[in-house]
């Protein structure tokens, strides 16, 4: 019997090659959040991050920590940070 979970589970593409065929052409895949915000933070700065994109968790005591649990619950902020993150990366090179 263990052989028959055996063999199945190796006919099953690992959970890793699933996603990278159902997200090929996502720029941000396996990118998480607190690393876009923590480069972006890194680049920019807090003042220079809340100049680019208007959101009070850049302006008000400003933390990495703060500015995850606003953008995970805030679906059109994420956005604007994401976007900032894909044009600081064409930026960068």
């Amino acid at each position: 019997m263990a052989r028959l979970c055996c063999e199945s589970r190796q006919q099953q593409p690992s959970r890793l090659s699933y996603m990278d065929q159902t997200q090929p052409n996502n720029p941000l895949h396996g990118i998480t959040l607190k690393q876009i915000v923590t480069e972006l933070h890194e680049f920019y700065g807090w003042e220079g991050l809340s100049e680019r994109v208007e959101i009070n968790c850049f302006y008000s005591n400003p933390s990495v920590k703060s500015s995850l649990k606003f953008l995970r619950k805030t679906p059109w902020a994420r956005e604007k940070v994401e976007q900032l993150y894909l044009s600081s990366m064409a930026e960068r090179g």
